[in-house]
């Protein structure tokens, strides 16, 4: 796999993240450069590369995914008063693994 930070650094353990939730398919950290004041990042455990290609038989992971974004941001809200749930596409897509960000405050 190319350009995948998840797989290739986060997952495998190269680097170290500080976790905020997890299942066993699904993890949420602490950016490990966060651009915002409050920085988590939430991706599958298995390799997807982004929201478009999930497949039909990936729906229940989907789902597992998007119960933890809710969870956290639900987190994040209550402690901050708001949060933003982004997740990027093609060319605005960095690491070609899915993942959402969820972030509060002004960017740094």
């Amino acid at each position: 796999m190319t350009n995948d930070f998840y797989c290739e650094q986060v997952l495998n353990g190269r680097t170290e993240v500080r976790k905020v939730f997890e299942t066993e398919n699904v993890l949420a950290y602490y950016h490990t450069k966060p651009a915002y004041e409050k920085h988590i990042v939430v991706i599958p455990k298995k390799h997807i590369s982004s929201l478009i290609t999930i497949t039909e038989e990936e729906n229940d992971l989907l789902l597992e995914i998007l119960s933890v974004v809710k969870k956290v941001a639900a987190d994040v809200v209550s402690e901050c008063g708001a949060c933003r749930v982004i997740t990027n596409l093609g060319q605005y897509q960095d690491s070609k693994h899915l993942h959402w960000h969820l972030i509060y405050g002004s960017k740094k």
